[in-house]
């Protein structure tokens, strides 16, 4: 018969109440334990990221990404705070902005507006973003900016 040679005989085993024997966690072997870090590393920053959406519900309706400024406000109603400015363009072959005389004349820029929704008690602030009028982005977040 064959015996069977335990891989870390330095380490006592340690027996439960239901008489199992437990190895330390350091015991896992390295692939176990480098899985188990990478799981935890990947959970902790996916917490750290802000909160993204694609869709948001207001009186029973959906706004969602592509929708029009118009359509929000109908779904939506009058927001808490709104915030407009005007984004620099950039030329499609160079990654700095259009310098302002050659932009103002040339080429205009582009509306960029806020919209920030208070969506009641016990729920996250919503901040819809348009961009030419039509819904960019829609975030989450603890408090107003």
């Amino acid at each position: 018969m064959a015996q069977r040679i335990d891989p870390t005989p330095a380490l006592p085993a340690l027996r439960s109440a239901t008489g199992c024997s437990l190895r330390p966690a350091f015991a896992l072997g390295h692939r176990r334990a480098a899985r188990l870090f990478v799981a935890l590393a990947s959970a902790a920053l996916l917490q750290a990221l802000p909160a993204r959406a694609d869709s948001l519900r207001c009186n029973g309706r959906i706004v969602a990404v592509g929708d029009s400024r118009i359509s929000v406000f109908h779904k939506c109603g009058e927001p808490l705070l709104r915030d407009s400015h005007c984004a620099a363009l950039y030329h499609p072959s160079y990654r700095t902005p259009v310098p302002q005389p050659f932009a103002s004349a040339l080429l205009p820029c582009q509306q960029i507006d806020e919209w920030l929704y208070d969506r009641g008690p016990g729920n996250l602030y919503a901040m819809v973003r348009f961009r030419g009028g039509i819904v960019q982005s829609i975030r989450y977040g603890g408090e107003p900016p």
